[in-house]
């Protein structure tokens, strides 16, 4: 088994959570929702996180707004949707169900048997 291939399938299964987790907390825009993945050691780049804020919007579990900025050109900050809050809650319920049988596995006495 390439271990570095399977960490990178299940940063890639985990990755819409920890994005609907961080616009939980407070609207973000693009390149501080990289940042902010960045900061949890969670290493995104643009052209993986556009396509997938795109596809969160398009299910309407995202909405966003254009802000004016001091810095440049106005910024689209993303937010959670209702649905999305919905949509988190689930997300929040499944996590929970298999950290719970993830510690469950880790934690069988071990038995040894030829």
């Amino acid at each position: 088994m390439n271990i570095e291939n399977a960490k990178s399938q299940m940063r890639k299964g985990m990755l819409e959570y920890c994005v609907l987790l961080l616009l939980k907390q407070r609207p973000s825009y693009a390149s501080d929702i990289i940042q902010q993945l960045k900061e949890a050691k969670l290493l995104v780049v643009e052209g993986t996180l556009y396509p997938l804020l795109t596809r969160l919007k398009n299910d309407g579990l995202l909405e966003y707004k254009w802000q004016e900025s001091t810095q440049g050109p106005p910024r689209k900050y993303y937010a959670l949707s209702r649905e999305g809050i919905k949509c988190l809650d689930g997300l929040d319920a499944a996590w929970a169900e298999l950290s719970n049988t993830i510690q469950y596995l880790k934690n069988i006495p071990t038995e040894f048997h030829l």
